[in-house]
């Protein structure tokens, strides 16, 4: 097949600041019949295992470090072989799930290659310190972690976020993407650069 994003959704629980939720994640494939990157292996590394089948994982990439969106990398690294790659600003989140394994660095800029398809690394915080987003150019599509949302920015009420970030990250690095660029973000369903942008004044006077 031509190198594309393909979608798991699976279920689990996110923890932090004392709560538990349940929650369904989009966990993405990006790439083709021989070789794919992991997005956010949340939940259940057995479906995501099988939908990868026996083609190569290249990296695992962590958008950020909350555990319902990193819960499940280390399995599936262990599984494949592949390395796991994380901005260093959520270190203090991933080392509550994953004591003494070290990802790798994710970087703002950082260009990663899969199956022919360039990957850029667009560094996001806001929801969390270390939040990226990554940009598919060639497919004209970005996949927004919990970053941006069909309906608006990331949760930013508990700790490590902050709601002006999230505002400057989605305003200067998402905002100024081509307008027909679709938005695959870590839960929910999918929207477009152009359809968030008609809102962003309305986050603003909303507030958090």
């Amino acid at each position: 097949m031509s190198p594309s994003v393909e979608m798991i959704v699976t279920s689990g629980t996110f923890s932090l600041d004392g709560g538990t939720w349940e929650v369904d994640n989009n966990v993405y494939l990006i790439g083709d019949d021989s070789e794919v990157l992991v997005i956010d292996p949340a939940h259940d590394h057995q479906a995501i295992l099988e939908t990868i089948g026996d083609r190569k994982v290249a990296g695992i990439i962590c958008t950020h470090g909350h555990d319902d969106h990193i819960g499940q990398a280390v399995a599936v690294a262990e599984m494949t072989g592949a390395p796991i790659s994380l901005h260093p600003k959520d270190l203090m989140l991933w080392d509550v799930v994953h004591p003494g394994v070290i990802p790798n660095e994710l970087s703002e800029g950082q260009v990663l290659e899969v199956a022919g398809l360039v990957v850029k690394v667009l560094h996001t915080p806001g929801h969390s310190p270390g939040g990226v987003c990554l940009h598919l150019p060639e497919l004209e599509v970005l996949i927004s972690g919990d970053t941006l949302f069909q309906g608006g920015p990331g949760a930013t009420g508990r700790s490590f976020s902050d709601f002006q970030t999230i505002l400057d990250s989605i305003r200067e690095q998402i905002l100024t993407l081509p307008s027909g660029t679709k938005v695959l973000p870590g839960h929910g369903g999918e929207t477009t650069v152009d359809d968030e942008s008609k809102d962003y004044h309305a986050w603003v006077t909303r507030g958090r």
